[in-house]
Order: C-alpha cells, then structure tokens, then sequence
C-alpha cells in the first residue's frame, strides 16, 4: 500500500471523474511488428516495412496510439524488471522514502505528484537510463538528473537498466517507422536523440477507496516523442476517443506495449499526427503496476515541424521552442498546484488569418 489516505486533494472536478463503467475501446490498431524483429533484428523485406509504416502511419493519425507486439522486447527482461517494480514498492515508507526526489533533483521516489492541478492516486519512482554528466557547478535552478538507486534491493538497477537497453531499441524502430510513414528518410528523427532525455516511471496504483472521484494520472497528454507502455493485467487506461470524444478502457493484450504518439511527434509531422489524450482509472479491489518509458529528445532540441512537411500550402502551424525548457517547466508544476494550467504545445500554435 503506497500509505494514500483519501482526501481533497485527489478529488476531481464532477466534469472530469470518471463513470462508474467505462465502455472497452474497440478498434484499437494491433501491430505486429514481427517482419521487423524476426531473425535477430534484421531490417525485414521492404514490402513488409513499407506496410507497418502504414499502418502506424494510420494509427497515429485515427487515434494517436497503438499497441504493438512481435516486438523482440525478451519476455525475460519485462518479468525481471516487473519483479524489481513490485520488490520496490513493497518496501517500507521509510525505505522508499531514503530514494525521494526533490525539486532540484527530480529522479527517484515520490508520492504526490499533480496532474491538471490536482493530486493522483499513485505513487511512482523515476530513473534515466542515460545519466547525462554532471553539471561542474550547478546553476541556481537546474535541475540535475542523477539516479537515486534502492540500496540492498538485489538486482533491481541491473533488471532496469536491461529493460531500458530493450525500450531503447524498439523505440529507435517506431521512430523509424514513423519517418518512413511521412514519406520522411528512415533516421531522419534519429539525430534529435543523440543526448536524450528519456526517462523511465515506475507507476504503482494502490487500491483506492473512492474511484468514482479520483484518478491514477488525470486527462493529459504526453509531452516527448513517444511512449512505451508496459501495463499489468489489472486495466485502468482511457483514453479519449477522437470519433466521439467518449472515455474508452484500453484491454491489457498479453506480451504487447501500447505505444503513444507524443506531442513532439504531432508537432514534427506538422499536425499530420496528434498525440492522444488519456488518463488512469482506479479500483476499489486491486493494485496495478505500469511502466511507461518515455523517448524524449536532447535538452537542447528546437522543435518545430520537420521542414520536409511544410510548404507553401501547408506552412509550419507552431513556432519553435526550446524542449528542455519546455520540459523542464512541465516538471516543475508536478510539484505543486499552479494557479494556472501547465504549458501545453497549443501555446505555441501559430494563429492562422482567416
């Protein structure tokens, strides 16, 4: 239990809690990414490629996410890291709390974190696994990225850090097949990653005693490239439907990741593709654990839309902006309740004369 008490804070506005049933999506796109991985990782026969392209291409477009199998991640290494997950979680407070972040140094435990201005019921622990080099003085204000590792839990940094070499891998492959979807080269994206700053969540969702007001993550969108979701068999992710607008539950499929267009990716493709808002319900009777690894680019990245996809026609529709500045602020607000809503990318949507 991740010693959550209900009270105010977790409670969402009535607009914004979730029904007491929330249909199951259907439709979902399903990749099998298989012609890519099969015989050790080779580039697969250029038909094959050419048809997961669009279909990933499709599936960014109609829904902003999809779940993909076939994906060479080893069953064994999303068992070993889940292990460490629930080891890690299942140490007293005082043990998880020997790990806490803090607002200078945002990796590690914490418990209270903020989505939309409001509390979810979660507890989580972050890590990088590329630890970028330490600042030689730091800077009033910068935030330093350096991995707080549980002390005497065996295996659990050597379990994460194999997971995230696998995470790494298939995400380089979607990124790939994302291009190539925008009639783009295949590494055309590849370059943004070089000193990424990607980052892993462990997410554990105790029981809650009143799902009908709180959530796990309230409504948000992704803000990086792409996420890499492992979930458990206990359900709880909805995300909102484009045709309609309505709440759907995302059925846990056995060995498969969801994958989740950020929006870097909508701003890239110059809003051919549009990162999926969604949230995480909670239940009376079960905890759940997820992993969602997130693929974000260097700190010192300028996002705007990818030239190749702009033109007279059809002219950039944002201006460029600084994403770890970017990042950096939407970290910030996780900490506390901000008077306003956090920075999205519609902040920097150009305005179009009529």
């Amino acid at each position: 239990m991740g010693g959550l008490s209900m009270d105010q804070t977790f409670v969402q506005a009535p607009e914004h809690r979730p029904k007491p049933t929330v249909t199951e999506a259907t439709g979902i796109p399903l990749v099998d990414l298989s012609p890519l991985t099969a015989g050790g990782g080779g580039g697969g026969d250029a038909a094959a490629v050419d048809t997961l392209a669009a279909e990933i291409g499709a599936a960014s477009r109609d829904w902003g996410f999809f779940v993909v199998t076939g994906h060479g991640v080893p069953a064994e290494a999303v068992a070993r890291a889940t292990a460490a997950q629930r080891a890690f979680f299942a140490l007293p407070a005082e043990r998880k709390a020997a790990v806490r972040r803090s607002e200078a140094a945002p990796l590690g435990y914490y418990e209270s974190e903020h989505t939309k201005n409001v509390r979810d019921w979660k507890e989580v622990y972050d890590l990088v696994p590329r630890e970028p080099p330490p600042p030689a003085a730091v800077a009033d204000g910068e935030l330093v990225f350096e991995n707080k590792w549980p002390e005497d839990l065996p295996g659990f940094r050597k379990a994460l850090e194999e997971y995230a070499r696998a995470m790494e891998e298939l995400a380089f492959r979607i990124l790939e097949l994302i291009a190539r979807s925008l009639n783009l080269r295949p590494d055309r994206l590849h370059g943004f990653f070089k000193d990424q700053t990607t980052f892993i969540r462990l997410n554990h969702y105790p029981p809650c005693p009143s799902p009908d007001l709180a959530l796990g993550v309230g409504r948000h969108k992704d803000a990086g490239a792409l996420t890499i979701l492992y979930q458990d068999d206990v359900g709880g992710l909805d995300v909102r439907r484009r045709s309609d607008g309505e709440w759907v539950r995302v059925k846990p499929v056995p060995g498969s990741f969801i994958i989740n267009v950020g929006d870097l990716i909508q701003v890239w493709s110059n809003d051919r593709y549009e990162s999926a808002e969604h949230r995480v319900s909670v239940n009376s009777a079960k905890e759940r654990f997820s992993m969602p690894y997130f693929f974000n680019p260097a700190s010192y990245t300028m996002v705007e839309p990818v030239e190749e996809l702009v033109s007279e026609e059809d002219p950039p529709r944002y201006d460029a902006y600084n994403w770890g500045d970017f990042f950096s602020t939407r970290k910030n607000s996780n900490f506390k309740k901000l008077s306003v809503e956090n920075i999205q990318i519609a902040h920097f949507k150009k305005s179009v004369a009529a």
